[in-house]
């Protein structure tokens, strides 16, 4: 069985190595569905390894299982936003192909924040592509079509493979189960094939784990008393969302932990943060847990510093001892 791949195991920046037999040029489907068109691209390329990005559990468990039933060895998928693996995994010009096959169109004005064609989407696409490196998009809604075209004309590292926005056909393109049934029912797809022109384009940099943050302090208080005078909070430190939830204390061992959600532009972690009692009495470390795999990210140094400043501050006699954080 395929060992199951996350944002939060696998390395950043992605390592060849450790997902496939030998390093190959990559291709990169975002949103594989049931991963039909993930193995087809594998089967027809076995020169190119494959991978595929889906943030949804029951299409990561379908095409696992297709590929394991298959042998297919130069696919993997893994469980991420696609916006998340552009900014972690994909180093600039690594990448010699993207497709992206009917994305959620997010109908309603107010969600079309979550499309997934965004400007600086598509920027982090352009910079990940390869010299003449190729990106596809099929859609079926006339709508996202028109506001795709547009974003992809104003991309200066990017050029039209066609002499008009989109086509309606693509010979010899491989048809999904949901292409089909579009087909069926009347809905057009509108295919985009653009590549990596050599204009200069700017790199978005790979944002990559940081070491494990610490802060140090001293709190005459107990941590079940801590905890006894917790209240959830919200607030933005930076670019980060950081929501401190609920905590709980162990007064057997003098340990409190608390539940924070860190939401960044590029990912978001949902985990618990540490305060556990140092030789020298009165003074606790604050630090991240193993919970829910959390990455070192910047929201998560914010985060520890955020939990320790409160804690330090319950009581005058507290104070801030060291800080070991980024930011």
């Amino acid at each position: 069985m395929l060992r199951k791949l996350n944002i939060l195991t696998l390395d950043w920046p992605l390592r060849q190595e450790r997902l496939f037999a030998r390093a190959q040029p990559l291709i990169v489907e975002i949103g594989f569905g049931n991963g039909d068109f993930l193995i087809h691209l594998a089967q027809t390329q076995p020169d190119r390894n494959i991978i595929g990005v889906e943030i949804s559990s029951q299409s990561m468990d379908k095409a696992e299982a297709k590929i394991d039933a298959l042998g297919v060895e130069n696919a993997r998928p893994i469980h991420a936003r696609g916006e998340t693996a552009l900014a972690h995994f994909f180093a600039p010009e690594s990448i010699s192909e993207f497709h992206i096959n009917y994305p959620d169109p997010w109908f309603k004005k107010k969600h079309h924040r979550r499309r997934f064609i965004q400007r600086e989407t598509v920027d982090l696409l352009t910079s990940r592509l390869t010299a003449a490196g190729r990106l596809y998009l099929a859609t079926d809604i006339r709508e996202y079509a028109e506001m795709a075209g547009a974003v992809f004309a104003d991309t200066p590292g990017l050029s039209n493979q066609f002499d008009k926005p989109w086509v309606n056909r693509l010979e010899d393109r491989f048809r999904t189960k949901y292409e089909r049934k579009g087909d069926r029912e009347g809905r057009r797809g509108h295919f985009f094939v653009y590549h990596r022109n050599e204009r200069p384009v700017a790199h978005p940099p790979l944002i990559e784990e940081l070491e494990m943050p610490h802060l140090f302090l001293y709190s005459p208080l107990t941590a079940a008393e801590i905890v006894d005078r917790f209240q959830a909070s919200r607030r933005k430190l930076g670019d980060a969302h950081v929501a401190i939830l609920h905590a709980f204390a162990d007064r057997k061992r003098n340990v409190a932990v608390f539940e924070v959600v860190v939401e960044e532009p590029s990912i978001e972690q949902h985990t618990m943060i540490m305060l556990a009692p140092r030789e020298e009495a009165g003074e606790y470390i604050v630090r991240m847990t193993s919970l829910g795999h959390a990455r070192a990210t910047l929201g998560m140094h914010r985060a520890v510093e955020a939990v320790g400043e409160w804690v330090a501050g319950l009581d005058e006699a507290g104070m801030v001892l060291e800080r070991k954080l980024r930011g």
